[in-house]
């Protein structure tokens, strides 16, 4: 058994209201009764079952549930009620898109956004434990070479280069100014420095990326290496090049850019590059 609290914006750390005539929405007759005493929800009665809290589904920003306990409820004046409870540490948080993805194993419709459109507290009689550890902590990622979070948090508005260094900056200011006029934030692994390895910083840059745009001229093979990194966690990569036969035979049946590292070429490569990242952003969008 166990609640689940829907509402329209994020929850807070420790506390937050809710309204009691959203208590037993989506709430099946049998556990309904179970939990009204008095013709009023039995919140003493409730709060003895976990709680999965969740924010109403939007799509400009990465969002995630959390399971917890609530320990007290405060009936206060007219329909509010006030909460206190606690995420529970030991339970990562759980990207949103996963918790579309368990909806049937939740109780609820797979179609769209089902009940994660509305702001309601149900009960549902399944035990969430038991869904949360065989369905998304058995997926936890856990590479041998570098660290990554048990859930990826995107940051829906960085842009990561991954490029040769040295000879490059005309390009990498190129990226910048797309990147700008897409209203987004371009980064490359020679401008943060959060870990003492570079491979970490270079993953959690990747990792955290909502497109990386990988430079294959040259033939560097750093930058290969990352983007086989960012295949690998599903990211959406913009492949360019001076010469197209620079992009190795792995990657020759993907789309890519070519440019010409001049005045003329530069101006065409993000011309080209605003496009792409339309098209991405759009199709994020849906």
């Amino acid at each position: 058994m166990f609640n689940m609290l829907v509402k329209s914006s994020p929850w807070n750390e420790g506390r937050d209201v809710f309204w009691k005539s959203r208590v037993f929405e989506y709430t099946n007759d049998d556990l309904r009764r179970l939990y009204t005493i008095n013709d009023a929800p039995n919140f003493d009665a409730l709060i003895k079952n976990p709680v999965i809290f969740i924010e109403e589904t939007i799509r400009d920003r990465q969002q995630f549930g959390r399971v917890g306990r609530i320990s007290r409820v405060n009936v206060n004046a007219d329909d509010e009620i006030t909460l206190e409870y606690h995420f529970d540490q030991l339970i990562p948080p759980i990207p949103q898109r996963d918790l579309i993805r368990l909806a049937p194993l939740l109780g609820m419709p797979s179609t769209r956004f089902g009940h994660y459109s509305r702001t309601h507290w149900a009960v549902k009689d399944i035990d969430i434990y038991h869904v949360i550890l065989s369905e998304t902590l058995r997926n936890q990622r856990v590479p041998a070479v570098f660290r990554l979070p048990p859930a990826q948090a995107v940051d829906t508005n960085l842009l990561s280069a991954m490029m040769p260094f040295a000879g490059f900056d005309n390009v990498w200011t190129a990226i910048q100014q797309v990147a700008e006029f897409s209203l987004m934030t371009a980064q490359r692994a020679d401008s943060i420095w959060e870990h003492q390895e570079i491979i970490q910083d270079i993953v959690s840059l990747i990792d955290r990326s909502a497109v990386i745009i990988g430079d294959c001229s040259g033939r560097n093979a750093n930058v290969f290496y990352e983007i086989g990194i960012a295949h690998a966690l599903g990211k959406q990569v913009i492949l360019i090049t001076q010469n197209p036969e620079d992009i190795p035979f792995d990657l020759a049946h993907l789309r890519n850019i070519r440019y010409h590292n001049n005045g003329e070429g530069i101006e065409r490569l993000k011309t080209e590059l605003s496009g792409r990242l339309a098209t991405i952003r759009n199709q994020a969008l849906g």
